[in-house]
């Protein structure tokens, strides 16, 4: 059964993922600001430091989580867009109806499980 495109349960659980992703993101931003001054500010060779991981490991894995956190945005937000269209809950690929299931747990998703990509 294709989810109703007009379902507020949906339109809730994608505007709650979308505040908790936002914040994350703001987050994580603010985060590596303040570890790439730190970083400016001092002069300690981290990268050859045999203690832990390094600065720029630290702000590379930020960047990349961040990168994540953009991506998410902007499935939500097409996301959204399917249901404002009255698409939401029809795979992309195949044109079948999204299980229930997966849209609860994967509420951005455009695909059903078996054209799913790990997304």
């Amino acid at each position: 059964m294709a989810a109703d495109p007009g379902s507020e349960t949906y339109r809730q659980l994608l505007t709650s993922e979308l505040a908790r992703t936002q914040a994350s993101l703001a987050a994580l931003v603010a985060d590596g600001r303040s570890v790439s001054a730190a970083r400016d500010n001092s002069n300690v060779d981290d990268e050859h430091d045999p203690e832990g991981t390094t600065i720029a490991s630290e702000l590379s894995q930020m960047s990349a989580l961040a990168a994540d956190a953009r991506s998410r945005v902007d499935e939500i937000y097409a996301a959204l867009a399917r249901l404002d269209a009255g698409t939401y809950g029809v795979c992309a690929v195949c044109g079948q109806a999204i299980a229930q299931g997966r849209l609860e747990a994967r509420p951005w998703t455009p695909y059903c499980i078996g054209h799913s990509t790990g997304g």
